[in-house]
């Protein structure tokens, strides 16, 4: 269930040598799992892009599949764009490949190499797939963490996937961590009110989920407030962005889109915003869908919010207010 990095999606214009020229495909290192170094003594950030390739839990949800391509798609973007400075080290460790729709065999794998990312201090930003690789990187996250700290798990997301019943799939996951971890507190930034049934208001109600509707997002500094409170009552929080929430001007290539999703910019800001907090352990961006795009506008918007992320998560540590 595990494929190596390709070297050869990382390419792109060669400016020159030194590092005021450098795009991402220029400092990208590229090892497989076994080649992963057993700590990390470098004092600079260290990011580890890890895909997780699987759509199985779409399928199941019954959206648009499609989502396994995204990962070496976005990298081809990514690679591309250039770097805002060299304060961090870049790693590929390849994908985790969801095999014969063994979609819970998948995210137990995602899991356990997460788990050796963050225990070498390897931020991980996990390229899915389908929504249903948060719940791989949960099970990263808790095994990492063990059963003691509190985990506070932030999602921007038109929807709650707090689904009850039948096999696990992308509608399904967040219910699935609430039910079983009581350690575990939910808030969700960008919720549509006709993308969610009454029973998923109860369920969230039920499990004491916060959440912001799409039109409660703005103004930004209540947003942030929010954010930051939120954070602080939890000993670790994890940053899960499902591109549904994304104004599907924007992002066509999605598995349910949002003609009433956020704006890129807000979404920025709150990347920009989350990435600061100081106990925030991992980031996935999931629900890019290649073979539902427009001219690769999701797949260029998902590689510019990466990259954003990581410009912003090496340089500062401490929130401060709207950019």
């Amino acid at each position: 269930m595990y494929r190596p990095p390709n070297k050869s999606l990382w390419t792109g214009r060669f400016d020159g040598e030194h590092p005021l020229y450098f795009r991402f495909f220029q400092i990208v290192h590229c090892f497989s799992l076994e080649q992963m170094p057993s700590q990390n003594k470098d004092k600079e950030t260290q990011f580890g892009i890890l895909g997780f390739e699987c759509d199985e839990g779409v399928r199941r949800n019954q959206g648009r599949i499609g989502a396994k391509q995204a990962p070496d798609k976005i990298r081809k973007f990514l690679s591309h764009i250039p770097v805002p400075h060299s304060e961090f080290s870049l790693y590929d460790y390849g994908n985790i490949v969801c095999e014969n729709d063994r979609l819970e065999s998948a995210q137990h794998e995602l899991g356990k190499v997460m788990n050796r990312l963050l225990n070498r201090n390897i931020f991980p930003i996990i390229l899915g797939g389908g929504h249903e690789t948060a719940y791989g990187h949960y099970l990263g996250v808790r095994s990492y963490l063990g059963n003691g700290p509190s985990i506070g798990i932030i999602n921007i997301d038109a929807h709650f996937d707090l689904r009850e019943g039948g096999e696990p799939s992308s509608g399904t996951m967040f219910r699935q961590i609430v039910e079983t971890d009581p350690k575990v507190e939910y808030f969700v930034l960008g919720i549509q009110r006709f993308g969610n049934t009454e029973k998923l208001f109860q369920t969230a109600k039920q499990f004491h989920c916060d959440y912001l509707f799409e039109e409660e997002i703005e103004p930004l500094e209540k947003t942030f407030s929010k954010i930051q409170d939120f954070s602080n009552r939890h000993d670790y929080v994890f940053l899960t962005l499902c591109f549904d929430a994304i104004d599907s001007c924007y992002a066509p290539g999605v598995s349910a889109p949002s003609p009433f999703g956020l704006h890129p910019k807000t979404v920025r800001k709150l990347l920009r915003m989350i990435a600061r907090l100081p106990n925030v352990l991992s980031f996935d961006i999931s629900e890019v869908n290649p073979e539902t795009d427009e001219n690769d506008k999701t797949i260029r918007l998902a590689s510019l919010l990466i990259a954003e992320f990581i410009r912003v998560r090496s340089v500062e540590t401490a929130p401060s207010s709207v950019e």
